[in-house]
């Protein structure tokens, strides 16, 4: 809708009339063209040539330049004559300058400005409605007459006539006031559901975004420790391929000296081997006989250990000399056998590989699993030297008797097992040992001696355990012991299930996480948690699902 602002902002400022064709000067003032045309035709003589605007001198004659969105401006909104749509609703009587309407009468079929409004009939047959362009969209199609009332049957607005004579005749009829509140009503009762709809969608919206925030924080993490993992990794193929390449040094340098010692040894044997053969040379060149016959037979001129091909030689002899055919023949006798030159002890590195690879595997099957397993320790297995803490959680050792009943279940000495036991799968569990420097944790059968020390983990074949006494860690399966070398910085140990693949496997949680030892064995019996405390405590890290009245698995 063009307002009079706008109008006069169409206006030239040379014919103040709307602009025909305009035109824009370099200054950026448009003007109709035949206007400018005008004007800088009487600057012509003067030779200096003005905005009528802004009063810009230039020598030249401006060059004009259409302006094709003023021009399209003004053929749309004032050569296409107004509709009343766009020009807005105008006071039908208000003929000398139009005044907007402020309401329309349907039975007059015009619109009243406020002044008009004011004289205007307050008869009831007067029906006054807010402006508009098109009165008979108010009135029946049929009768012509004001439509008051709306058929319930057929969803539609009908005069009076169409309620007492018309097609609606009969048809239950509310007033259009009355039918539009229930609308209203209707459509906020759907407006409330839509806006709790709308609020519960946007609570899920939150719940998502939190799920994603979490999603990429764990995500965060576990590239922190694959990060970590692959970084120690690094380290240890660092570690092995410096102890490796240090091996073949070391033989490469143990072999070395001893093929110079055996080198050196030859050539001694070679120069004396030419040295003869010298002599040998000397005696065949000699043309007396008898200077080359009382030559003695001595180590000098024969090789006491060659055999082969004197014995012609000496047939004119005395006969002892036959004695030089007791040889094996083998010129090598004049020194050390032939040496066997042997590469790197392969073994050595293939071993020190495959605990690498063992060490990665472990390390793999630990991480890599989902959730941690909810464990709960079983009161009823609990030796009376133990503490339970209420969450089923905690075991603290005392020396307070807990006087529970002795049953075939409970262990005689300072320990206890989970409830729940595991046949199949991959799990984890993670445990705290504060203020002890004597404990064992693992897992054992349910079938476990509770009694003596053949019920101690690992001091038997039910159970695999690792084991720290005083400053030493091990781990320990049927009364064996393997030593552990490694230096645990954390009181945190992790145990790792994977059932079906036979493996039993710990981990130290320091960063990173490292692997202590792995069990392999074929498991035939569900496997429990199982704690060994004698002072101090052990916590199973994790929120616990259920308090002590929980069932048994």
């Amino acid at each position: 809708m063009a307002s009079a602002a706008v109008r006069d902002e169409l206006l030239c400022s040379i014919c103040l009339s709307t602009y025909t064709d305009p035109v824009m000067l370099r200054c950026g003032h448009n003007f109709c063209r035949v206007c400018i045309h005008r004007v800088l035709d009487t600057q012509d003589e003067a030779g200096v040539y003005s905005c009528p605007e802004c009063r810009e001198e230039s020598q030249e004659r401006p060059a004009l330049m259409r302006c094709l969105a003023l021009c399209n401006i003004v053929e749309n909104l004032l050569i296409t004559p107004p509709t009343q749509t766009e020009a807005g609703i105008f006071c039908t009587y208000c003929v000398d300058s139009p005044v907007p309407a402020a309401k329309s009468c349907l039975l007059c079929e015009a619109s009243l400005c406020e002044k008009h409004l004011r004289v205007h009939s307050k008869s009831a047959e007067h029906v006054l409605c807010e402006p508009s362009a098109n009165l008979e969209d108010r009135k029946c199609s049929v009768h012509k007459k004001i439509l008051e009332y709306y058929c319930t049957e057929d969803a539609a607005c009908i005069c009076v006539s169409c309620s007492l004579a018309g097609e609606h005749r009969g048809h239950r009829v509310e007033m259009l006031d009355e039918a539009s509140e229930k609308k209203k009503e209707r459509l906020r009762n759907v407006l409330q559901k839509l806006i709790t709809r709308r609020e519960e969608t946007e609570e899920r919206v939150r719940s998502l975004e939190e799920c994603k925030r979490k999603a990429q924080e764990k995500a965060s993490g576990e590239a922190e420790r694959v990060t970590a993992l692959c970084r120690d990794i690094r380290r240890r193929l660092d570690d092995v391929e410096k102890r490796v390449l240090s091996e073949i040094s070391r033989q490469e340098k143990e072999e070395s000296f001893s093929l110079s010692a055996l080198m050196k040894k030859l050539e001694i044997q070679k120069d004396e081997l030419s040295r003869k053969m010298r002599h040998m040379e000397e005696l065949c060149n000699m043309t007396d006989p008898l200077t080359v016959l009382q030559e003695p037979d001595t180590g000098d001129l024969y090789d006491p250990e060659d055999t082969g091909g004197h014995d012609g030689g000496h047939d004119g002899g005395d006969g002892d000399t036959g004695g030089h055919d007791g040889g094996d023949g083998d010129t090598r006798g004049h020194g050390e056998p032939l040496h066997d030159v042997d590469g790197p002890d392969v073994a050595v590195i293939s071993d020190t590989f495959h605990t690498l690879c063992d060490i990665v595997t472990d390390i793999m099957r630990g991480i890599y699993m989902e959730d941690p397993a909810d464990i709960l320790l079983d009161v009823n297995t609990a030796a009376n030297d133990i503490h339970i803490s209420d969450d089923l959680k905690t075991a603290t050792g005392t020396q307070e008797n807990q006087n529970r009943p002795e049953t075939a279940e409970r262990f005689q000495h300072n320990q206890v097992m989970s409830r729940r036991g595991f046949s199949s799968g991959r799990h984890y569990w993670d445990v705290e040992i504060s203020g002890s420097v004597r404990w064992r944790v693992g897992m054992c059968y349910p079938s476990i001696d509770r009694r003596g020390q053949q019920s101690y983990i690992g001091d038997n074949n039910k159970s695999w355990g690792l084991r720290r006494f005083n400053n030493q860690y091990l781990v320990r399966h049927d009364s064996k012991v393997i030593p552990l070398p490694h230096i645990i910085s954390s009181n945190r140990v992790r145990i790792c299930l994977d059932y079906g693949a036979g493996r039993l496997s710990f981990y130290a949680l320091c960063d990173p996480i490292r692997h202590l030892h792995t069990f392999t064995a074929s498991f035939t019996e569900p496997l429990h948690a199982v704690l060994r405390v004698n002072a101090g405590l052990i916590t199973i890290l994790g929120e616990a699902t259920t308090g002590r009245n929980h069932n048994r698995n």
